[in-house]
């Protein structure tokens, strides 16, 4: 239910029958999460673990978010939908409250720090060229609204060849708050000419459907593709999907 009355109840394309702008998030929820991030992070613990001491991983590992027994994300951790910038100040300020010197600290992290690769990481998991054009040939405008920076964002969109079907993306190192903040989805609304009651907020963490409950989008919808899980989902979300596949024709 939303301040404009009930929303369509049909099949998942028809929810968006009265949607101008619908903005999603990136990792998990148009690529894969795991393939992007998990064997990252347990690198960088790793190798940052063996730089200093090897009894800080499980400190590192409990302060980033992942399990060491599974090697998986935890559901709402910082790796779920932190940017990068703070996970590497949360990595350092890890180490320096074990005890290590300043510079020791910052030394190691900055030795390990070596991002994913955007584009070969990349694990679309749906057919998105065929759901943007899908969309946009319905009129809506397709946004996207990530906790990743700029530069590996705009370079995994044209790795994808979807960079020409977005019409405006809004990144971690943009200057502006970050998820659950509602203002990357009212800037978007802002840049595109939409009012936040003709928009949509599709993504699987709880940071990305809060933002959109918060900016007062219409319609705001987890997907279950990436580290959300349904209980921390729902409280924010009118609709829960399996994955954006659901919303091809």
């Amino acid at each position: 239910m939303t301040a404009d009355g009930p929303l369509p109840s049909a099949s998942p394309p028809d929810l968006l029958a009265s949607i101008e702008l619908i903005v999603f998030d990136k990792d998990g929820t148009l690529i894969d999460f795991d393939t992007m991030w998990t064997d990252w992070s347990a690198s960088l613990v790793k190798d940052v673990a063996a730089a200093t001491d090897p009894a800080l991983a499980d400190p590192l590992a409990d302060a980033l978010g992942l399990d060491p027994e599974t090697a998986r994300i935890i559901p709402g951790s910082p790796l779920s939908a932190t940017p990068m910038s703070h996970l590497r100040n949360l990595t350092v300020d890890t180490l320096r409250r074990a005890g290590l010197p300043p510079t020791v600290a910052e030394a190691a992290v900055a030795n390990a720090w070596d991002p994913p690769d955007p584009v070969a990481l990349a694990h679309p998991l749906a057919d998105l060229g065929r759901l943007f054009e899908d969309l946009r040939a319905r009129g809506m405008q397709v946004a996207v609204a990530t906790s990743d920076d700029r530069a590996p964002t705009e370079a995994t969109l044209a790795g994808l060849g979807i960079a020409t079907l977005v019409d405006a993306i809004v990144c971690a190192d943009d200057g502006l708050p970050v998820k659950p903040a509602p203002d990357a989805l009212l800037h978007l609304c802002a840049l595109l000419g939409v009012d936040p009651s003709r928009a949509a907020m599709i993504g699987d963490s709880a940071a990305d459907v809060a933002m959109g409950r918060a900016a007062g989008a219409r319609l705001v919808v987890g997907v279950l593709s990436g580290v959300g899980v349904r209980e921390d989902l729902e409280p924010f979300s009118d609709v829960i999907l399996g994955s954006v596949a659901e919303l091809l024709p």
